[in-house]
């Protein structure tokens, strides 16, 4: 059997699955961004812990990171530092149940994409991820990732 459509070999044109990484001490926040994620498809790893969350980093590739602030002492502060050691490219959003300038500052100079007030809306995060993750993967598939 023979086909008019001529695909290149080397090129995958069906699109990859978005990767995230989710990191958040509280359960019920860790759930429901999982849950709005999942939703669309896209596939979730979850993290309950800040170290468990540097070690995901180190051991897995993500399109897009999503962690907690913690409290005003910044505990996800490691993981920016951790993702942005391994890849710059990779978008990290970092989001709070308390919004505090200094920590929002030091996020959006340590290179998070930004700083958003918990709860999320789900529209402003799968904006987020798939603006962003899409952006990445796009760079990838052209070789220049």
């Amino acid at each position: 059997m023979t086909s008019d459509a001529f695909i290149p070999c080397g090129i995958d044109i069906a699109p990859r699955i978005i990767r995230v990484l989710l990191i958040d001490e509280d359960p019920g926040d860790l759930r429901n961004l999982r849950l709005i994620l999942e939703g669309q498809g896209i596939e979730v790893f979850t993290c309950m812990t800040y170290e468990a969350g540097v070690r995901c980093l180190e051991t897995e590739r993500f399109d897009f990171v999503v962690v907690s602030q913690g409290t005003q002492a910044f505990e996800g502060r490691r993981v920016l530092d951790r993702a942005q050691q391994i890849d710059r490219r990779r978008p990290v959003l970092v989001v709070t149940r308390c919004m505090d300038m200094p920590c929002y500052l030091e996020a959006m100079q340590m290179g998070a994409i930004d700083y958003l007030e918990k709860p999320v809306p789900p529209a402003d995060l799968l904006r987020f991820v798939r603006g962003h993750a899409r952006g990445g993967q796009q760079a990838m598939q052209a070789g220049t990732a």
